[in-house]
């Protein structure tokens, strides 16, 4: 019953500081947050049903946006406090949180969907497409229930939407990064289940970059 009501309060964004302001609040928020990507994983890597892979994106898709939000949150906290906006970081931690937690449970919601293109279809580069389309879906939710709850800071101090611009552009530019580190999640049928790809550890933005230069040489 707990997680229900807390579900309904994200989903609603009836959030305050003080909702959040214990620690058992905020452990249930995390806690539907790291089930919701866990199941969404779960289902994105059941292409082709290997239940090893299923295992591992039901691990990686948590580790995925609660590493991006963990290492995307001390910057944009020096942000604010230069910007004299450290008297209200509570409060806007308690919005990214609920962005967050709403981003996740998009995906949960978005499972059975997947699960249904995975049985209309054997094509694997469908199967990726098709999840992109759905992190993309869920990412804009998220992004919904930011501004949603933003707006009363922003009344306090214009200075808000600033931050909220820094924060997008850290939380993507971070997001990618982890992506390109944690892949594969969906998983390719003619390799074996494993948890990081050969070359994990090289840097989206070169490999982008080179694709670009490669293309603009001819």
């Amino acid at each position: 019953m707990r997680a229900i009501t807390s579900i309904d309060e994200i989903l609603r964004a009836s959030t305050s500081a003080r909702i959040y302001a214990s620690a058992g609040r905020v452990m249930r928020v995390m806690t539907v947050a790291i089930a919701a990507g866990a199941f969404y994983g779960a289902i994105m890597g059941g292409f082709e049903l290997r239940p090893m892979q299923m295992v591992i994106s039901a691990v990686k898709v948590p580790m995925l946006l609660g590493v991006t939000f963990l290492i995307s949150l001390p910057s944009f906290f020096i942000f604010n406090t230069l910007f004299g906006l450290r008297a209200e970081f509570e409060m806007t931690s308690t919005s990214l949180l609920t962005a967050q937690a709403t981003l996740t449970l998009t995906l949960a919601s978005l499972g059975p969907l997947t699960a249904l293109c995975y049985c209309s279809t054997s094509d694997y580069d469908l199967a990726i497409l098709f999840n992109g389309g759905v992190f993309a879906l869920a990412t804009v939710a998220g992004q919904i229930a930011l501004r949603r709850s933003y707006r009363r800071l922003i009344a306090l101090h214009p200075s808000h939407r600033t931050m909220l611009r820094i924060w997008m552009a850290t939380y993507c530019f971070v997001g990618i990064q982890m992506a390109w580190v944690l892949r594969p999640f969906v998983g390719n049928p003619q390799a074996q289940p494993h948890f990081f790809r050969e070359g994990a550890w090289s840097n989206a933005y070169v490999f982008v970059g080179r694709l670009i230069w490669n293309a603009v040489k001819g």
